[in-house]
């Protein structure tokens, strides 16, 4: 039996922690679907040669060729992000990003913007937020209308109050500042999601797919206020629940209390 040394042991534990990230991101994408068919097609290469069937192997030899070149074309989105985490130092450890504010400060934010959510969530006022973290919206910022200005309650609400000129969009939130609304953000890939959501959810789902921000989406339909994180959405949240939802991801945690729990398990578990 050959001898294990500590280095192997290293080697397939990174391994293991890329290939596991690898599938974390293409998790509930078209990707999926994707890599199902290429392992179809590994599949019937490998029966081909087993059984004989040299026109099919003939053909598939010739894919082979091709399919590492669509592979990169096609799962372009998803490799972005990889990097991105790569680059921010989130591919083998994953960690909460700060805003870049004192705990006190962060405190004061999430509690602003969580009232002006429940608050635009009752007048059923249409509403998404974007905080940004690690990865830089730069890009989208400058789609819309800059501000500039510190987060209140009363901003935020009179941002998205309706027939203003920033109610459609979305309103970037960069540390304790709201640097721009009526911003557009790319619509979600996601097949899965269902056709009831709008064009605001989409919006909200999209950029966390394609970043580490997130977004807090208030239905003007319906008055529900929801959570996107990773590109996955959590509906349906009372002020209580989103504030202690974004402490937690925000590193400035609430003392342990039966009203914070749940959340902070479900976001533990994700």
């Amino acid at each position: 039996m050959p001898d294990v040394r500590l280095v192997d042991i290293l080697d397939i534990v990174i391994v293991t922690a890329l290939v596991y990230q690898l599938f974390h991101m293409i998790r509930g994408t078209r990707a999926v679907q994707l890599v199902i068919g290429v392992a179809i097609l590994i599949l019937a290469y490998a029966a081909s040669r087993r059984f004989g069937l040299y026109t099919l192997q003939y053909v598939l030899q010739y894919l082979g060729v091709v399919i590492p070149i669509a592979v990169l074309v096609i799962f372009q989105p998803e490799l972005r992000r990889m990097l991105e985490q790569l680059g921010r130092g989130g591919v083998l450890v994953s960690a909460f990003a700060p805003l870049g504010l004192g705990r006190e400060e962060t405190i004061r934010l999430v509690n602003d913007v969580s009232r002006a959510s429940r608050i635009l969530g009752l007048r059923k006022i249409g509403g998404l937020l974007v905080l940004e973290r690690h990865t830089g919206l730069a890009d989208y910022i400058e789609t819309g209308i800059k501000v500039d200005a510190v987060v209140t309650v009363q901003l935020l609400i009179s941002v998205f109050f309706p027939n203003s000129p920033l109610h459609d969009g979305a309103a970037i939130i960069r540390g304790n500042r709201v640097m721009a609304a009526g911003c557009l953000l790319p619509l979600s890939e996601n097949l899965a999601v269902t056709k009831t959501l709008g064009t605001r959810h989409r919006a909200g789902l999209g950029v966390t797919e394609q970043t580490d921000a997130v977004a807090i989406i208030v239905s003007e339909e319906t008055g529900t206020v929801t959570l996107a994180r990773e590109g996955e959405l959590h509906r349906d949240l009372s002020e209580e629940e989103l504030k202690a939802a974004l402490l937690t991801l925000f590193g400035a945690k609430p003392a342990p209390s039966t009203a914070h729990w749940r959340w902070w398990r479900t976001l533990r578990r994700t």
